[in-house]
């Protein structure tokens, strides 16, 4: 499976946006984006230009893109995918990302990074209804319950995870149960559970050129 595996930081300050891409890194004052806030490269420190229409909607893709991990052919399908389904487009593809396991594992407080989250998927971590499944992009649907498996909950990166839940503001439509290292899909997010921060619109007309 392809993955990016260059610099993280350069990706927030490209976009001009804190992607808490490093985990617990970007909580503290070794933040990268924190430190320089302004775009990577020789250039970066230069005057600011106004962005193109094209421009706008390309970062808003490429932001979005980076915030959940993922790299053009996979976030394009996605978007096709959502384009299919009824209702507003823009709306269906931010929840069929927000719906991806590992997102999913990361808002439940299992991993500090969508990286991080993406590796204990893959690792067998983490059941769905009692079954292992070790897929990152497995869609997971409302009433599902998710938890740690037993032999896994005392893995370090999972339980410092958990230890730090309260840093960040968990979704309203998981019900987490610290103790049992375990989550229940109570419904599918709706738009104003999402964050505010994406202009999904942008992404929208991009793609339909």
């Amino acid at each position: 499976m392809a993955r990016y595996i260059g610099p993280v930081c350069r990706l927030c300050r490209r976009e001009d946006s804190k992607l808490f891409l490093k985990g617990d890194r970007c909580f503290s004052e070794k933040c990268g984006y924190d430190r320089r806030q302004y775009p990577p490269g020789q250039h970066g420190q230069g005057r600011k230009k106004r962005p193109s229409d094209y421009g706008q909607q390309l970062r808003e893709k490429q932001k979005v893109k980076r915030m959940y991990g993922l790299l053009e052919r996979q976030f394009r399908g996605y978007y096709y995918k959502a384009s299919r389904m009824k209702g507003v487009t823009g709306e269906n593809l931010l929840r069929l990302l927000e719906c991806r396991l590992d997102n999913i594992a990361l808002r439940c407080g299992f991993s500090s990074s969508h990286a991080e989250a993406r590796q204990i998927v893959r690792h067998g971590h983490i059941r769905v209804n009692g079954r292992r499944i070790n897929i990152p992009s497995y869609q997971v649907r409302a009433g599902d319950v998710i938890e740690v498996r037993e032999k896994s909950r005392k893995v370090q990166r999972i339980t410092d995870a958990l230890a730090n839940i309260d840093r960040v503001t968990r979704p309203t439509w998981i019900e987490l149960d610290k103790d049992a290292f375990r989550g229940k899909i109570t419904a599918l997010p709706a738009r104003t559970d999402i964050s505010s921060d994406i202009d999904e619109q942008l992404i929208v007309e991009l793609y339909s050129k």
